[in-house]
């Protein structure tokens, strides 16, 4: 593999919390960067879900390197205790981060570029000759014109968020999702905004999903509904008990996170929420019944109608696309990682320790290339900032030649949540402790792989 240099950068696919760590442990071993982001401004994908507050503090949410670079132009952390909304990460670390590592002249972070694919220079998947000496070719659709830059690595931490679940219970959109998307948000819709109140208020919603966005999405349109009480909302849960939905409550070590899941409880069990178990989505069509609504038909045949509209926040998926050309090793069921999968597999794990991991696990068959952040989750759907920041330094020693680095472990993690029982059809989950997950401080889950 050869070492990035000013002609041959290293290239980091997405400028979010853990993409721009990356980039600043790259300069911190003088390798020549590039970021590459799609969005018009660095965390970009953060600033989408920016009126959700993390569950996270300021204490793990800021890269120790990153850190060291910022604090040479006087920043300083927010106060640690406390708990920012992700646009509050995004003005208050991320952006400055960014403009700091642009300040060096080391590295470069170029918004509104999208890569759309990658190979080898002048080589497809099937060509073997001469792979491991041969630069990237990364293309990339930017303002003005495609254009193809060369790197020596690649670390793709462009995430999931573009990725979202569908509703249809396969996998698959629903038929008529498509159809009637303009009905349809896929996240957590803020309704401190006048225009997005008014879309929901007075109006029956069904809101499917049972991870954090969804709780957010509960607790929020409950509110909605104290001040406009014509306010409906139907929560579709796919397994045959809403039960483990909460987390621990009181018990859970994120404490801003037990607070959300007794928040959605008493949201269910005394507000406007009417709860469907076991439903599967198949359809969305117009309700003959109830002209200018919905109605949502599930496997069974049962049907929600009289809906106004969707919130469908059903987790998150990788974007593979664009790395068809390479070569890659991902786990079938996840799309993760292979060595990683087994550590975070949803359907094996109950309440397992994630140990820290780096280069070794996240390495692909395409020497130089590497998956950090969220996308290196695939579909699990818990990750941990502080894993990332982990992941990034590790591949970073690697890319630089120091594998004494890369194999060492920096960081001491406490139990992580990976729930178990995802992959359970109907019924109680897989193990007994499902739902009883306690993670560590840094969960930046926004919504769940199933509902």
């Amino acid at each position: 593999m050869p070492a990035p240099t000013r002609t041959l950068p290293l290239v980091v696919v997405g400028a979010g919390p853990i993409g721009l760590a990356a980039a600043a442990h790259a300069r911190s071993r003088g390798l020549p960067t590039v970021v590459l982001e799609a969005g018009p401004t660095a965390a970009a994908a953060v600033r989408a879900w920016g009126h959700v507050r993390l569950f996270s503090s300021w204490a793990e949410l800021v890269d120790p390197v990153a850190e060291a670079l910022l604090a040479r132009s006087g920043w300083s952390r927010p106060d640690p205790a406390t708990y920012p909304t992700g646009e509050e990460w995004a003005t208050a670390y991320l952006l400055p981060l960014a403009a700091a590592l642009e300040a060096t002249g080391e590295v470069e972070v170029r918004t509104g570029h999208r890569v759309v694919g990658l190979a080898r220079e002048g080589r497809d998947r099937l060509v073997d000759a001469g792979r491991e000496d041969t630069p990237f070719a990364v293309h990339v659709a930017g303002p003005d014109a495609e254009t193809v830059l060369r790197a020596a690595a690649v670390v793709d931490a462009s995430g999931t968020w573009s990725g979202h679940g569908p509703l249809g219970a396969d996998g698959l959109p629903a038929r008529g999702e498509r159809t009637h998307a303009d009905r349809i948000a896929y996240a957590v819709p803020d309704l401190v905004d006048p225009a997005v109140r008014s879309r929901y208020a007075g109006r029956h919603v069904v809101v499917a999903g049972t991870g954090a966005s969804a709780q957010n999405t509960l607790v929020a349109l409950a509110a909605l509904a104290e001040d406009v009480p014509s306010t409906r909302v139907t929560w579709l849960v796919r397994r045959g008990d809403a039960s483990a939905a909460f987390g621990g409550g009181d018990n859970d070590q994120l404490v801003a996170r037990g607070a959300l899941g007794s928040s959605a409880r008493r949201a269910v069990e005394q507000g406007p929420v009417t709860t469907v178990t076991g439903f599967r989505a198949t359809a969305v069509e117009d309700d003959p019944a109830h002209p200018g609504t919905l109605a949502v038909t599930g496997l069974d045949g049962r049907r929600v109608e009289a809906v106004d509209e969707l919130v469908v926040v059903t987790g998150f998926r990788p974007d593979l696309g664009w790395l068809s050309e390479v070569r890659l090793d991902l786990d079938p069921v996840l799309s993760a990682p292979r060595r990683l999968a087994p550590l975070i597999d949803p359907n094996v794990h109950s309440c397992g320790t994630v140990y820290p991991h780096g280069a070794a696990e996240l390495a692909q068959p395409e020497p130089g290339l590497y998956l950090a952040g969220m996308k290196s989750y695939g579909r699990a759907p818990s990750f941990l900032a502080l894993t990332g920041f982990e992941q990034v330094r590790s591949v970073v020693a690697a890319i630089a030649g120091d594998h004494e680095a890369a194999s060492r472990v920096e960081l001491v993690l406490p139990e992580t949540g990976v729930c178990g029982g995802s992959g359970a059809f109907d019924g109680a989950p897989d193990t007994e402790e499902a739902g009883c997950c306690a993670p560590s401080p840094t969960l930046l889950t926004l919504g769940s792989s199933t509902c």
